[in-house]
């Protein structure tokens, strides 16, 4: 049985409750984070040198960083129609993951910080760097019922929590319409409701 460490309100647990959730295996959570002082004890830091959450335990393997966690588990568990085989169509899925970090997390991040302040004292740039992001994907999912084509993959996985948050960031962002009906669309899976219950 697969062991999650941390905290039910991560957005980056959530990826990885979505995917354990839609597959099916079993799972316990257990709370880590900062606010429970246990991610930078000696025992956790052997596992996860960053103190962050999520790490799963695998029996004597422990893997940290969110998305390298969904490609362990998709592939020890087989999942070829969420984590491709076929090179061409695994790189679609790699491309989003990877484009979820570097370029959408950054102004997540950044909304995430102003969205808790008052308006006047935001950065003037946030919502404007954010929903130049968020156009990307809807251009996308205007193209294609999921992310990285027409099956649900772990782009999808990756991206759902993070993407839920930010089109509830109060910065009057643009509509976007294919991002809206592809959250319809996640809504409607029992899985990414209970990976998202939390918060």
């Amino acid at each position: 049985m697969y062991q999650l460490l941390g905290r039910a309100t991560s957005g980056n647990v959530q990826k990885v409750m979505f995917l354990l959730e839609e597959l099916g295996v079993s799972y316990e959570r257990h709370d880590y984070g900062r606010q429970f002082e246990n991610t930078t004890t000696a025992e956790y830091l052997a596992m996860t040198p960053t103190a962050k959450v999520p790490t799963l335990k695998d029996g004597g393997v422990s893997i940290w960083e969110s998305h390298a966690i969904l490609r362990y588990v998709a592939s020890k568990e087989k999942a070829a129609s969420l984590y491709p085989t076929d090179l061409a169509a695994r790189s679609q899925v790699d491309r989003w993951m990877d484009w979820t970090l570097a370029s959408l997390n950054p102004v997540f991040l950044g909304g995430f910080r102003d969205a808790k302040k008052p308006e006047a004292e935001r950065a003037p740039d946030t919502g404007k760097n954010l929903a130049a992001e968020l156009k990307i994907l809807d251009g996308q999912l205007a193209k294609s019922t999921w992310v990285a084509g027409d099956n649900l993959t772990i782009a999808d996985i990756a991206l759902a929590p993070v993407v839920r948050r930010c089109v509830a960031f109060p910065f009057g962002l643009p509509p976007t319409p294919a991002i809206s009906a592809w959250l319809e669309r996640l809504s409607a899976r029992a899985s990414f409701r209970t990976a998202t219950a939390a918060g």
